[in-house]
Parts: C-alpha cells; sequence; structure tokens
C-alpha cells in the first residue's frame, strides 16, 4: 500500500492504477462505517484510493479542528488489512498553499440547517471534494448516509459541474445500541455515551410514527423533539423531516423523507438521520 502526501505525487501515480478506480473520502480516525465504505469499494472497483485529511475549511472558527481525533499509524494499519491500493494523506498546506483563492460557492441545500448552523462549512467541504476528485480522477466515489446533507451538496455539485463520477452512497453502520458510527463518539465519556442512543431513539419514533400511518410532519417533529428534551445531558439543535434531495421542511410526508437531527450531548455535537419511507 502506497502512502503518498503530494499532490504531484499522487498524479503521477495515476497512470500505473487499474481501472475502475474507487475513492474514499475520510478525516481519518476510521471506525467500522469507513471500513464498510473500503470494502465496498474494494468490492467494485479494481483500484481504492482512501484518503485521510482534516479539511480546515469545513471547521467554524469556534469548532474543533485541533482537538479532532487523529491517529494515522492505526488508520493505516486498518486500509492495508482491508487491501487498499493507495493512501493520500497530505499537509494542509498542500492542499491549501500559500495563495489560495479558490471556492466552491453553491445555494440551495448548502444553506439550510448544518448550513446555517456552521456558515462556510459546506464552501469547505464542496471545495476539497472537488480537488479531491481532481487530484485522484476516480470513477467512483463514496460516501456515508450518515451525512446526508453532506452528500446531497456533493451529489448536486457533481451534477451541476458535470463531473464524470459516480456517486455510491451506503448505510449508516451502527453500535448494537442504535449510535451511529462518528468519529467525534471518542469525546463522548461514558455517561454521555449513554445519553448519545437518544438521537436514534428520537429517529425510531419518527419512523414508527410514519409507518404508522401519520403523514402529518409537524407532529412527527414534535415526537422527535419531546424525546430529546427527556434526556438532561442533551441539548436539541434540531429535530425535522425534510426532503432528501432539496432539504427543504416538508410539511406534509407523502413519498420519500428523511428525519434529521441534531444534537450536543454535553460539548459534543452529534447528528443523524433515517429515511421514514
Amino acid at each position: 500500500m502506497q502512502v503518498i502526501k503530494e499532490v504531484s505525487s499522487l498524479k503521477e501515480q495515476r497512470s500505473s492504477w487499474t481501472h475502475p478506480v474507487g475513492l474514499v473520502p475520510t478525516m481519518g480516525f476510521l471506525h467500522e462505517g469507513h471500513l464498510s465504505l473500503v470494502r465496498r469499494a474494494r468490492a467494485e472497483n479494481a483500484t481504492v484510493v482512501v484518503t485521510i485529511f482534516v479539511n480546515p475549511t469545513q471547521f467554524g472558527p469556534t469548532e474543533d479542528l485541533a482537538l479532532y481525533p487523529r491517529d494515522m499509524d492505526r488508520d493505516l494499519a486498518l486500509l492495508e488489512h482491508e487491501g487498499v491500493h493507495a493512501v493520500f494523506a497530505p499537509p494542509a498546506s498542500e492542499m491549501y498553499p500559500e495563495g489560495y483563492s479558490t471556492w466552491v460557492d453553491m445555494d440551495g441545500v448548502t444553506s439550510l440547517l448544518e448550513g446555517a448552523l456552521r456558515p462556510g462549512h459546506f464552501r469547505g467541504v464542496a471545495t476539497v471534494c472537488n480537488k479531491l476528485f481532481n487530484i485522484a480522477a476516480p470513477e467512483r466515489a463514496y460516501f456515508g448516509q450518515k451525512d446526508a446533507q453532506q452528500v446531497a451538496v456533493i451529489k448536486t455539485m457533481v451534477q451541476d459541474l458535470n463531473m464524470n463520477l459516480d456517486i455510491v452512497v451506503a448505510p449508516i453502520v451502527r453500535e448494537p445500541d442504535g449510535l451511529a458510527m462518528s468519529s467525534r463518539n471518542a469525546y463522548l465519556s461514558p455517561t454521555e455515551r449513554v445519553a448519545a442512543t437518544v438521537l436514534c431513539r428520537a429517529l425510531i419514533a419518527a419512523r414508527s410514527l410514519r409507518m404508522g400511518g401519520c403523514s402529518d410532519a409537524g407532529a412527527i417533529r414534535t415526537r422527535m423533539s419531546d424525546i430529546v428534551k427527556e434526556e438532561p445531558l442533551a441539548t436539541l439543535e434540531y429535530a425535522t423531516v425534510v426532503s432528501p434531495v432539496s432539504f427543504k421542511d416538508l410539511g406534509s410526508v407523502e413519498g420519500s423523507a428523511l428525519a434529521v437531527i441534531a444534537v450536543r450531548i454535553g460539548s459534543t455535537r452529534l447528528i443523524d438521520n433515517m429515511l421514514l419511507d
């Protein structure tokens, strides 16, 4: 397995890869959710490239960039075990050299929910993904459903910019108690870890209401909010029902709908979602 840190070196290696190429972008501190993407990429492509890059441009000034968990040696060992062909792990100065001034700004889906609460977040996400797609030139790129709004942003960017690339979205991988796997789960104390299951419980309740025939999105939102409010360690940021494409709030659930939730457990911010249809 090659470990590459320079953009120029990765571009040089591209000519030796057997196609199709599958790209799995990550910020490292890998868990089973990441590895499930890697395994799917291995099953569907001749060459698999994983990126490990904690992208500074998607973090706000008060967010956890400096504290974001990192363990490069462990990550590389896991990826080598999975048969990954190359890992691209550049420093920030390689991706954003002095004088860097080009950004991907998008309207619509980037202005809602996560976009509204984290100004500039999706500009950083879209820009770095665009750069990684250009550098690695894969036929497919793999993302997890847990970051559903991020997936919607990337799909829109790929479509709008006519990129010759398939975006593959894999299901959320959960712990046995329902908590969605996330690198940020490492921040949780044992007591907070138990409290964090409130996100999944709220989403399951939302889905149960819908499967029971409820089409009133307002009633579903209220049920999710009430469940979160019962947890003393939880602070609700949002719990709503949206279109999985536009991420606009729905008044009535008739077709495809996504329940989305963001909660702070202590000082740790967690997000989750669940399809209701």
